[in-house]
């Protein structure tokens, strides 16, 4: 076995990036794109020796030694600071930046040297980090000894940034293994296009090959992470992707449809090159439209020129704000926002997020809150348009990314430079900064102006594409809605439609099975003897006991009052039953029969009723595991022939749930009244689909009781019917139909908190909902603590009631300028007096969560009744369901409770526990 290959900090730091990029170094490719690697490789350079120069500035020469001193030398301690040492061990080479003494521990003074790495960018990365731990390891293979930190010094004014190694050390180590590895295999790693792909001076040549591969990585969404996940699929390029699309089907009953980015979508869109559109997307240019473009250094925190394009009496204006340095920034933007001041009601309209950063970031900066210029940014910030909203999910251009460029180039629009990028323009400034070339910056104002000009590009071609899809026309011209979409390989379900008849004989000849009872019987011995054992057992009767039911013979006929009543016959009726053991369950099969009795003169006929066909513990077996179980009618029925040997068609099952439900219909009228009985009811209202119709099931509960009503609608007819004579809190969600009952009410907070929440975060830049939802917490949270504390008691819940009132006081106020937030005003304003009835009751909650579980029961429920379930049926199984939940509420087995025959939990509860006690 031969030497290890030797692993460089070029090498390492390349692997990092790319596993590719480490190949072509290590094989001596010809390099294809040197402009921005280079420039880059200049400016670290530059930043190195004056860091260094910092760094020698605070030791003697005395103290300092330039490259690798020998190997006592570390062991006396003689230098501080180590110059641009080289580290070779086997298998290692690191050039160091530099190596510094310094004090560790906290008792006696003790020293270490430490590695110290110089970084130009103001902000470190995982990379940086990771890069000075390759200089720790090799430090460590030569002195035997780990340093505890490194040094990184960063940024214009020489931070220094200590980090930790040992967990860096060994992920650095980790790295190190897969990088010879990959060495040592004679195979060639695969092509993936990544973010750092710009700045690689590869870049031509390993997108020219992907290009040619037609790889997963071309579309910039898909990560490493999903690219090997859909490699493992067997899906290795674009087009292969693309027939992977399926359009998502929307419930009948979902009121929002939740959309995300779809990366098959965008590979189907480049297959047909065509625009494609999902759902009904709303875009349009608003009038006043300034177009907004930013140019800034993010790694400092520094913008240098803002861009506004806007159209004015028939003229196109471009105009350019120019800082050359940070200390302008602020002269540049106080001129910017006056040009906007002059321009009436101006709405920013730009492509991404960096401008909407921009903005805050001036407003945090330089105006204060109240001031009239903060109340101005913050209307621009809540009024801008971004063009990038809706191609994130709804519109997918056929390009491999949502960039600008991408995306401008595609509808034709040209750069008068074919190379400008973000890249470039950072370039460009650095040389500018350097040289102060006036041509550079001409080349970076026309540059922002393009940007600019590129936004309204591909603004005014999606507000185009958001037009078709609203209008009535069957083919839009230049895009197509994935809901006119056929399948690619569509499956027939349900019934087939033949075009022979004979195919409709030979088909049923294929059924599993027919074939399992009409064809492999007759050529496989083993399943003929196994299916005339299945015969044979199904024959086989349990043993039957007899019951007689004693009937007295009448004194005289009931018509006629004739003395001679015989004998005529005696019928009998065979029942099946469970039998229910402390170990098990039986089977158990009876004959009941009883004598009847007939007059010689009239013929009239008397006789004791004989029993239901099936015992009641089984039809209470059957219904209990429907209810409790959420068993399907075909499951019971399945494994009541397979446990107990009974075949129950689904019918029977069905009949036996049916009768059960009408024998329990009064005691769930009852469990009603004592609902609305009570002092607290919660309410709400879930959507169910019932023979392909909409319909709603309500739910009121209290502590110990639930009953669930179903209605074909949501109006407030069923609301009011049952609860007509409520006299106490009713807790519900904001439902207009509930404001309609006249009695006190307490709205769920949860419902208002998750609201608040949800457009917190669908706004990030707005400050008025973050103030709203500052402001709830607030006010809610000490009554949550209070609650946790001492439970539902006003006694300890009115001290909060002080804070309610300077909520709303505060909240009258407020003048807010978003709608979104002067929705919620209104909304608080609206539901003053019910949001927080809780404090002046006992026993009521601030939450609707006992109704919301019940939801969850209907929705069991629903998926073991089946979707073809009738009205009928629901109403069967919420009667039942009511039972249950009841059953459930007051600690009542449900089970036992059917077997017993009671009619009234509350009986059979206390009978139990007496029971128990004895």
């Amino acid at each position: 076995m031969g030497p290890q290959p030797t692993v460089t900090n070029a090498l390492f730091e390349a692997f990092l990036r790319c596993k590719m990029k480490v190949h072509l170094l290590a094989g001596g490719a010809e390099e294809t794109d040197t402009a921005i690697p280079r420039h880059q490789h200049g400016l670290t350079k530059a930043y190195e020796q004056s860091a260094l120069q910092h760094l020698r500035s605070r030791v003697s020469d005395g103290q300092v030694c330039e490259g690798m001193p020998p190997l006592r030398a570390f062991q006396l301690d003689r230098y501080r600071l180590i110059v641009n040492p080289v580290i070779a061990v086997p298998g290692l080479r690191a050039e160091l930046h530099a190596l510094e003494r310094v004090t560790v521990g906290r008792g006696a003074a003790q020293y270490a040297l430490c590695p110290v790495r110089f970084v130009p960018n103001a902000r470190l990365t995982r990379l940086d980090k990771l890069a000075v731990a390759f200089d720790a390891l090799a430090l460590s293979r030569l002195t035997g000894c780990l340093p505890p930190i490194a040094k990184i010094i960063h940024g214009s004014d020489y931070t220094a940034t200590a980090v930790r190694l040992p967990k860096l050390v060994d992920e650095a180590r980790s790295y190190i293994a897969e990088l010879r590895a990959q060495q040592a295999s004679a195979a060639r790693p695969p092509v993936i296009l990544n973010k750092h792909c710009p700045a690689c001076e590869f870049q031509s040549r390993c997108h020219q090959v992907a290009t040619e591969q037609d790889d997963l990585s071309l579309i910039k969404t898909i990560n490493q992470k999903e690219w090997a996940k859909q490699h493992a699929k067997g899906i290795f390029t674009v087009t292969q992707l693309s027939y992977t699309y399926r359009p998502r089907r929307r419930h009948a009953h979902s009121s929002v449809l939740r959309l995300k980015h779809e990366p098959a979508l965008k590979a189907l869109a480049i297959r047909k090159q065509r625009v494609h559109v999902v759902g009904r997307p709303c875009f349009t240019i608003p009038e006043n439209a300034v177009y907004f473009d930013v140019e800034g250094i993010p790694d400092r925190d520094f913008y240098y020129l803002v861009g506004l394009c806007y159209r004015r009496a028939g003229l196109d204006i471009h105009e350019a704000f120019w800082a050359d340095d940070p200390q302008d920034e602020r002269e540049m933007w106080a001129t910017c926002l006056q040009a906007l001041t002059l321009l009436h009601d101006p709405v920013l309209v730009h492509f991404g997020s960096y401008e909407t950063e921009f903005l805050k970031h001036m407003k945090a900066l330089y105006h204060g809150e109240g001031s009239g210029e903060a109340e101005l940014v913050s209307r621009l910030i809540t009024s801008s348009v971004n063009v990038l909203s809706p191609l994130h999910a709804q519109v997918y251009f056929p390009t491999c990314s949502n960039g600008l460029k991408d995306i401008a180039r595609y509808l034709g629009y040209r750069w008068s430079d074919a190379n400008a990028s973000g890249l470039h323009a950072l370039m460009w400034r650095s040389e500018w900064e350097t040289s102060r070339d006036p041509n550079l910056k001409r080349k970076l104002i026309t540059y922002n102006a393009e940007d600019c000009e590129a936004a309204q590009r591909v603004a005014e071609a999606v507000t185009a594409i958001c037009s078709e899809q609203e209008s009535e026309a069957s083919e839009p011209s230049s895009s197509v809605n994935v809901e006119s979409l056929g399948r690619e390989h569509p499956k027939l379900l349900g019934r087939l439609h033949y075009s022979r008849p004979e195919f409709k004989k030979i088909n049923e000849a294929a059924y599993w099975d027919y074939q399992r009872s009409r064809v492999y019987t007759r050529s496989n011995p083993r399943l003929r003897k196994a299916a005339s054992q299945k015969i044979s057992r199904k024959q086989t009767a349990t043993k039957t006991r007899s019951v007689r039911i004693a009937s007295a013979r009448p004194e005289a006929c009931l018509n006629c009052g004739l003395r001679q009543v015989h004998i005529n016959r005696t019928p009998s009726k065979l029942v099946y039953d469970l039998r229910f053991y402390s170990t098990g369950v039986m089977r158990s099969l009876a004959r009941y029969s009883s004598p009847e009795y007939r007059c010689t003169a009239c013929g009239s006929r008397s006789m004791s009723a004989l029993p239901n066909r099936f015992g009641r513990n089984l039809r209470s077996y059957i219904v209990y595991q429907i209810v409790e179980l959420h068993m399907s009618i075909q499951s019971v029925s399945e494994g009541l022939e397979s446990l107990f040997g009974m075949s129950l068609s689904c019918d029977q099952i069905t009949r036996i749930k049916s009768k059960s439900a009408a024998e329990y219909r009064e005691l769930y009228r009852q469990i009603l009244r004592n609902i609305v009985a009570g002092s607290v009811v919660h309410a709400d209202e879930p959507k169910i689909t019932v023979d392909k119709k909409l319909g709603y099931v309500w739910v009121f509960a209290n502590l110990e009781s639930v009953a669930y009503v179903f209605s074909d609608t949501r109006d407030a007819g069923t609301l009011k019917d049952v609860l007509g004579s409520f006299a106490g809190v009713l807790v519900s969600d904001f439902y207009a139909a509930y404001d309609g009952i006249d009695t006190a009410q307490q709205k769920c907070l949860i419902h208002l908190l998750r609201d608040i929440n949800e457009d917190v975060l669908r706004n990030p830049f707005n400050g008025e909902m973050e103030e709203v939802a500052r402001c709830f917490a607030g006010l809610v949270k000490p009554m949550v603590d209070t609650l946790d504390r001492f439970g539902l008691k006003a006694w300890h819940l009115r001290k909060h009631k002080k804070a309610v009132v300077s909520f709303f006081r505060r909240l009258q106020r407020r003048k807010y300028q978003t709608e979104v937030a002067i929705g919620y005003k209104k909304r608080f304003e609206k539901n003053r007096d019910k949001l927080f009835t809780f404090l002046d009751y006992d026993g009521v909650p601030w939450n609707n969560n006992n109704a919301e579980h019940a939801i969850k029961n209907v929705a069991q429920m629903r998926r073991a009744v089946g979707s073809k379930g009738t009205t009928r049926s629901i109403k069967d199984a919420l009667v039942l369901l009511s039972i249950k939940d009841t059953c459930k509420y007051k600690g009542v087995n449900f089970l036992d409770f059917l077997r017993s025959g009671d009619m009234d939990i509350d009986v059979f509860a206390a009978r139990s526990s007496a029971r128990a006690r004895h």
